[in-house]
């Protein structure tokens, strides 16, 4: 492909630097006129040379070459490089141009088509921005999902006849002028080449919305009769499934977001569901689990095994997979929407199992023990635990190798689930996490803080990312805690206590410069953030120092007053006393009074864990002389304050709701 004229080339610039090898003052004489000996010989050495054969050609050349200048070299390659150049579109037969120009990327094929016209009518003739569009589509979702919601899915996949119809329905021509084949290609070249920047910039705008937290926000208010709070949903493009407190299952239109229908038949809060285009199945705090028809409503199978509350459910490929409060997991074989029976019943939690998940090789729970455990599909035993989390897991989602979990630790940890080690702990709510979801590109979080943060999963799994680059943006709609969430690459659309369900779009959300950035109140947007952060981790390293320094001093007065007997032996036990105490810090202090964070209801994920924390790693340094910290500057005191203020005030919810219990 030759390059565009207005461009020099890379020898034409060395050419021009006059890098000369003994010229005079740089100068050259390329302006000068051709001497008159020159011109009488020149015929002459010529066809001296051509009666030469080629390889005796050849050498004279190369003795030639060898004594021109740097500046005489780069002409040369000005004449040469033209007559290397070959237009192997025109002269390739058709079927190997179409297989190579299939072959490249869309800045390839715009370039083609700046070269010649041949070029552009072979573009045309192929159709290759179509073609390229169409493998887009069938390779990536989101382009798939892109061709849906924008509806030029329909322009794809068809007929030359039917793409210039509906090509000429779109504009208002008159399909019958456009008999002629080549008007035809050149029609639909012209319509693809420039829907294709069109899709660009749609993708483009979805991911810097996602970054920045730009949406346009839908609010559904689900008004719940005798109690509020949406536990758990479901959606498509046509409808929201939502499961409530007040024992119904409520079904939403996604055109006008109007509730279509109302399933009743719980004698408790609906607790988790899951639908597909025969049937929708919940869970239920009744403890017991129903399948109802999706198209009648009508509950056509009640199951009944769990004693206690079922807190979440999954269903794929025939089998189902349920989990409870009363610390099991059931398998279930589903024949048919009537036909389901129990397999077997896994049992190993020591509290009850808030979440499961499960693909064909494993089924993954996670429990108010502190603990997930795997467990193998073939044979449904035991595999491993992974253990990490400080107190109760209350949600997980599995896929591939990857395992993420959110818990009343206030941390999100993403594991390998062949090897059972944790690749990375994200911290930033500020209550428990209750609701993850994850896909290739990043994960969505919510939490008891009313907060729905969005992470990039590339980054998190980056071990050289730092932790300020994973969260991209965090999102606060919800005035109640975020029971439950479902995105894809245009939307979340999350359920919460407040009894409201929010369809976040990021498709058809406004864009917004860097200098038009509207800040919104959550606190990674804060002035100062860094500094408060700062503040913070270093107040409670002080704080830690002075309750340390307090322990010793009271340990060696009542060392001094012992007998000199029983001294040692009374020091020691105290030593590793305190160290046991510091070392659990605030989340092992709270284990030891019990884990109860004071809820009183007995619904959705219980926080009953009645085992001791995992034991806290031994720290290799902790023998090590502590050197001295500096006092904190007065600013960072200031900003300390400020920012426990405006906690209060932004981050308090009803004092006097009932909430459910969360995993301790």
């Amino acid at each position: 492909m030759s390059s565009s004229p207005h461009r020099a080339s890379t020898t034409q610039q060395l050419a021009e630097l006059s890098l000369t090898e003994g010229g005079d003052g740089g100068e050259h004489d390329e302006g000068k006129p051709l001497s008159t000996d020159y011109l009488q010989g020149r015929e002459g050495l010529l066809e001296e040379i051509l009666k030469w054969n080629e390889h005796e050609q050849l050498d004279f050349m190369d003795k030639i070459v060898h004594r021109l200048s740097h500046y005489q070299l780069g002409k040369v390659d000005t004449f040469i490089r033209p007559m290397l150049q070959r237009d192997f579109i025109t002269n390739l037969p058709a079927h190997l141009v179409e297989l190579i120009l299939y072959n490249v990327n869309s800045d390839s094929l715009k370039s083609c088509e700046e070269v010649s016209t041949n070029w552009r009518c072979a573009l045309a003739r192929g159709q290759h921005w179509k073609k390229l569009i169409e493998k887009n589509v069938r390779s990536d979702s989101l382009w798939l999902g892109l061709s849906e919601k924008r509806h030029w899915n329909k322009f794809l996949n068809i007929s030359r006849e039917m793409s210039v119809h509906r090509i000429c329905e779109k504009f208002g021509y008159d399909p019958s002028t456009k008999r002629e084949k080549l008007e035809q290609l050149i029609l639909m070249h012209v319509f693809y080449s420039k829907l294709y920047p069109k899709i660009i910039r749609d993708i483009h705008n979805i991911d810097t919305n996602w970054k920045r937290g730009n949406f346009k926000l839908t609010r559904i208010n689900c008004q719940s009769e005798n109690s509020k709070g949406v536990y758990c949903l479901q959606y498509d493009d046509d409808k929201i499934v939502s499961g409530l407190r007040d024992n119904t299952i409520k079904i939403w239109n996604r055109k006008d977001y109007t509730c279509s229908r109302t399933l009743s038949g719980h004698t408790g809060s609906v607790l988790c569901l899951q639908y597909d285009n025969r049937v929708i199945i919940s869970g239920s705090s009744d403890a017991t689990v129903r399948v109802w028809d999706v198209e009648t409503g009508e509950c056509i199978k009640t199951l009944i095994h769990h004693c206690e509350a079922v807190l979440h459910l999954r269903f794929a490929n025939g089998i189902m997979v349920t989990c409870s409060k009363d610390r099991s997991i059931a398998v279930w074989d589903m024949v048919s929407p009537r036909d389901i029976t129990i397999r077997r019943v896994l049992v190993g939690h020591r509290a009850a199992v808030n979440v499961v998940d499960f693909d064909d090789r494993y089924i993954v729970s996670a429990s108010g023990d502190r603990t997930i455990k795997v467990w193998s599909m073939d044979t449904l035993e035991f595999v491993r635990t992974l253990a990490g989390h400080r107190r109760g897991i209350a949600c997980l989602q599995y896929r591939g190798r990857l395992v993420v979990s959110g818990s009343s630790d206030n941390t999100i940890r993403l594991w390998d689930i062949h090897s059972g080690v944790c690749l990375r702990v994200l911290e930033g709510h500020e209550e428990l996490v209750r609701c993850i979801r994850f896909d290739e590109k990043r994960i969505v979080s919510g939490a008891y803080d009313g907060k729905m943060k969005v992470w990039d999963l590339q980054a998190a799994l980056d071990p050289r990312a730092l932790s300020s680059e994973i969260c991209l943006c965090s999102l606060h709609q919800h005035t109640g805690r975020v029971f439950r969430l479902q995105f894809d690459d245009f939307q979340i659309v999350s359920s919460s206590h407040d009894d409201t369900i929010l369809v976040w779009d990021f498709l058809d959300a406004q864009a917004i410069g860097p200098q038009d950035a509207v800040p919104r109140a959550t606190l990674p947007e804060l002035p100062n953030q860094a500094a408060v952060a700062r503040a913070e981790m270093l107040f409670e390293m002080a704080a830690r120092r002075q309750i340390e320094r307090r322990d010793r001093e009271v340990v060696e007065e009542q060392a001094a007053q012992m007998p000199r007997g029983r001294r040692h032996h009374n020091r020691v036990g105290d030593q590793h006393m305190i160290i046991a105490v510091a070392g659990a810090g605030p989340a092992g202090l709270r284990a030891a009074a019990g884990d109860n964070d004071g809820s009183s209801s007995e619904e959705d994920i219980d926080p009953n864990g009645p085992g001791p924390a995992p034991p806290v790693a031994h720290n290799q340094n902790h023998n090590r002389r502590r050197q001295p910290r500096p006092d904190l500057p007065q600013r960072l005191i200031q900003e300390m304050a400020a920012f426990n203020n405006f906690r209060r005030h932004v981050g308090a919810g009803d004092a006097d709701e009932e909430m459910p219990d969360g995993p301790q």
